[in-house]
């Protein structure tokens, strides 16, 4: 079921040169918590999504949408604001988290309410991490607000795009959580969108680090590290552990629940099966 993955490192101070990796074809990146629209449908906890709910990771379109869906129809259910999308009560300052399926050159991060510009996070053309992380000031506005979350790829014409309805010094309501793991995901699409930037499981990609990334505004590039843990069998048959090869159909337990693996991967930091719904399915 599991086996133990060789992490080759050219010389002592460089960086890792390949962690055999395959993420699933054609996914990318999503806003996992607070939860965006898409983690919320692929969750469980908003029904009747449409196909968004096999892969919250692949709202793709051109960039300089404003739209939820990023203009692209085959997740036009993200617009819909007629649905209950239940709101996560956030202070005047709340942190962001990007869950990265495939980890493309990144231009800028951007957060808009109301069609207004509140934060950038300028990375420079760099790859970033499996996880990235931003601390964005709310505090201009109150009340339930609907936060557009864009992630500009550097290197093509295309980019990201994540909904994520806010009630801003709030209670909250309906199903929103901080952590946006509530309910069953259902089973992933693994057709690919497009034919760059998707390591398969026999090549090893090259990444600069692993670490989770938390970047302030204009400040350039996440930093890199280089990484502290190797590759490892689990401790425990059936527990989960980072830097550690899963074959698809493998279950695994994490915090008392019991997942089964989506997508043959190598386990990152911050990959927790809770988090990346495009890679466990909780049983």
């Amino acid at each position: 079921m599991f086996k133990k993955v060789a992490l080759p490192l050219a010389t002592l101070g460089t960086l890792f040169a390949g962690v055999a990796l395959a993420a699933p074809a054609g996914a990318h990146g999503y806003v996992s918590s607070p939860p965006s629209r898409q983690a919320l449908c692929a969750s469980g906890a908003v029904s009747g999504c449409g196909q968004i709910q096999y892969e919250p990771q692949s709202v793709e379109a051109a960039k300089g949408s404003t739209k939820c869906s990023g203009g692209n129809e085959a997740f036009r259910e993200l617009d819909d604001e007629s649905r209950d999308w239940p709101h996560t009560a956030v202070g005047t300052s709340e942190t962001f988290n990007w869950t990265l399926t495939a980890r493309h050159r990144t231009s800028t991060w951007q957060y808009y309410i109301g069609g207004t510009l509140i934060e950038e996070f300028d990375d420079k053309n760099a790859v970033p991490n499996a996880t990235v992380s931003h601390q964005v000031d709310l505090s201009g506005y109150t009340g339930e607000q609907t936060l557009l979350a864009v992630w500009n790829i550097g290197d093509t014409p295309m980019a990201f795009y994540n909904c994520i309805d806010l009630d801003i010094g709030g209670s909250g309501s309906g199903n929103g959580s901080g952590n946006g793991n509530s309910g069953n995901p259902q089973q992933p699409t693994v057709e690919p969108t497009d034919g760059t930037d998707q390591p398969d499981e026999t090549t090893a990609p090259q990444y600069p680090d692993d670490e989770p990334t938390t970047t302030v505004p204009t400040t350039g590039a996440p930093g890199a590290g280089e990484p502290t843990e190797t590759p490892q069998e689990p401790e425990a048959e059936g527990d989960w552990q980072d830097w550690t090869w899963y074959n698809r159909g493998d279950k695994v337990t994490y915090d008392g629940v019991t997942y089964e693996c989506r997508q043959s991967h190598t386990t990152l930091p911050g990959w927790e099966p809770p988090v990346v719904l495009a890679l466990w399915l909780p049983e």
